[in-house]
C-alpha cells in the first residue's frame, strides 16, 4: 500500500460511499418536487441503505473469490448506471425504486477496505485500513455539502450526474492502479456466502463487534437524517445549501477514524472503544440541550462523528485479524449488519420526528448508548482478544 494507492482508494471509497447520502440533506427539497411529504421523503434514505445491505451481502464476498482488479472497475460503471437512472426518476417511487438499486451497486468502497487490509503489512495494517475508511466517512460527510450546494445552484438531480461522471472515471483509474492478485478462496459462490453466517457463528469477537457496529450505525443515522427534519423546520428553516454545510462539521469523525487505527496498532482497541461509546451518550445529552442553539448542534455533531467513526474503524480492523483469508467475507458480516441498522435508524427517525419530534429523538439515542456501553461492558469480561498485532515502528 503506497501513499499514492492509498490516497486512490480512500478517495474511491468515499465517492463511492458518497452515493447514499446525497439526498439526506436535499429530503425538503425532492419532496417539494415531486409533491410528497418531508417525513415521507425519509424513506428514499432507508430505501438506498437497504439497496446496499443486499449489495453488499451479495457482491462483497467476491472480492474473496475475484480478481478485484476487475471487480471493483465493473461495480463502479453499475453504480453509474444506477445513478444516471435516479437523475431522471419522473416520481418519487421510480426514485425510490432507482435509489436502491444505487445502493445494490455502490459497494466498491467496500471492496476496497479489505483489499488495503491485504496489501498492508501486520504493523501498518491499522493505519491503511483507518485511512481507507477515513476516505469513505469523508465522502459519507462531504456529500451532504456538496449535494446542498449543488442542489442550491442547479436543482437535485444534477448531483447524481456529477455522481455517474465520477463513477466511470474512478473505474478507469483503479484498473490501471490494483494489482492483480490470486483469489483467496476456491468455494462456489453459494458456499461462499453461505461462510459469511459461518464465520460469524463460529467467532464470537465479530458477533460481538456486529452488534456494537449496528447500533453506531442505527444511532448515526436516525440522528443525521432527523437533524435535516430540525434544520428544514423553525426557528432554523435553513436552506439545502446551508444543511448541507453542516456536514463538513462531521468531518472530525474522518480524522478520528485515522487515529483510530493506530489505536488498534497499539493493541489499545477494546478500552478506546467503551470510551468512544460514552462520548455518544454525551453527545445525545448536548443534541437535546441544542434544540434551538446552532452552537450545541455544532458541538454535538463533532462529539458523536468523533466517537462513532473511531470507534467503527477499531471494530473493522480487530475483525480483520480474526481470519485473513476471509476479510471480504468478514466485511461483508459488518458493512450489511451496519446498513441494515442503518436503515432501521432512518425508518426510525421519521418515526420519531412524527410522534415526538427532536426529544424523542435524542432520547432514544441516549438510551441506545446507553445500551451499547452495557453491551461493550459485558462483553470484554469475556475471551475477545484476538491475535495482537506488532507495534507499528
Amino acid at each position: 500500500m503506497t501513499r499514492r494507492l492509498t490516497f486512490l482508494f480512500a478517495l474511491a471509497g468515499g465517492a463511492a460511499v458518497g452515493n447514499l447520502y446525497w439526498s439526506q440533506p436535499l429530503l425538503d427539497f425532492i419532496a417539494r418536487d415531486l409533491r410528497t411529504d418531508t417525513a415521507s421523503a425519509g424513506w428514499l434514505v432507508t430505501a438506498t441503505q437497504l439497496g446496499y445491505a443486499l449489495g453488499i451481502l451479495l457482491f462483497v464476498p467476491l472480492g474473496d473469490l475475484l480478481n478485484r482488479r476487475f471487480l471493483v472497475p465493473v461495480a463502479l460503471l453499475c453504480s453509474a448506471a444506477a445513478l444516471g437512472a435516479s437523475s431522471l426518476a419522473p416520481t418519487f417511487t421510480v426514485l425510490i425504486v432507482t435509489l436502491a438499486l444505487v445502493g445494490l451497486t455502490t459497494v466498491s468502497g467496500q471492496i476496497l477496505v479489505p483489499l488495503a487490509g491485504d496489501l498492508a503489512d501486520d504493523a501498518t495494517r491499522g493505519r491503511a485500513v483507518g485511512t481507507v475508511v477515513a476516505g469513505i466517512l469523508t465522502g459519507i460527510l462531504a456529500s451532504r455539502t456538496v449535494s446542498g450546494l449543488i442542489a442550491g445552484v442547479a436543482g437535485w438531480r444534477a448531483i447524481y450526474v456529477a455522481a455517474a461522471v465520477l463513477a466511470v472515471v474512478l473505474a478507469v483509474l483503479l484498473f490501471r492502479a490494483i494489482p492483480s492478485m490470486e483469489p483467496r478462496t476456491r468455494l462456489r459462490y453459494p458456499e461462499l456466502i453461505g461462510s459469511v453466517f459461518s464465520i460469524v457463528r463460529r467467532e464470537r469477537v465479530i458477533r460481538w463487534s456486529l452488534v456494537l457496529g449496528g447500533t453506531s450505525f442505527g444511532v448515526f443515522t436516525m440522528f443525521w437524517t432527523s437533524l435535516t427534519f430540525l434544520l428544514s423546520a423553525p426557528p432554523f428553516s435553513f436552506s439545502v445549501s446551508i444543511i448541507g454545510l453542516f456536514g463538513l462539521v462531521g468531518l472530525a469523525g474522518a480524522i478520528a477514524a485515522q487515529r483510530a487505527g493506530r489505536l488498534h496498532d497499539r493493541g489499545l482497541a477494546v478500552p478506546a472503544i467503551g470510551v468512544a461509546w460514552s462520548v455518544v451518550l454525551l453527545a445525545f445529552v448536548v443534541a437535546w440541550l441544542g434544540a434551538t442553539s446552532v452552537a450545541l448542534l455544532v458541538v454535538a455533531i463533532i462529539l458523536l462523528d468523533v466517537a462513532i467513526q473511531g470507534h467503527n474503524i477499531m471494530l473493522q480492523t480487530r475483525m480483520f485479524q480474526v481470519d485473513p483469508s476471509a476479510r471480504s467475507r468478514i466485511n461483508t458480516a459488518f458493512i450489511t449488519n451496519n446498513f441494515i441498522w442503518g436503515a432501521v435508524g432512518s425508518g426510525l427517525a421519521t418515526f420519531l420526528w412524527s410522534h415526538g419530534g427532536w426529544t424523542a429523538v435524542t432520547v432514544a439515542g441516549a438510551a441506545l448508548s446507553a445500551f451499547a456501553l452495557s453491551v461493550w461492558a459485558a462483553g470484554r469480561r469475556g475471551p475477545l482478544d484476538v491475535a495482537a498485532p506488532q507495534p507499528a515502528g
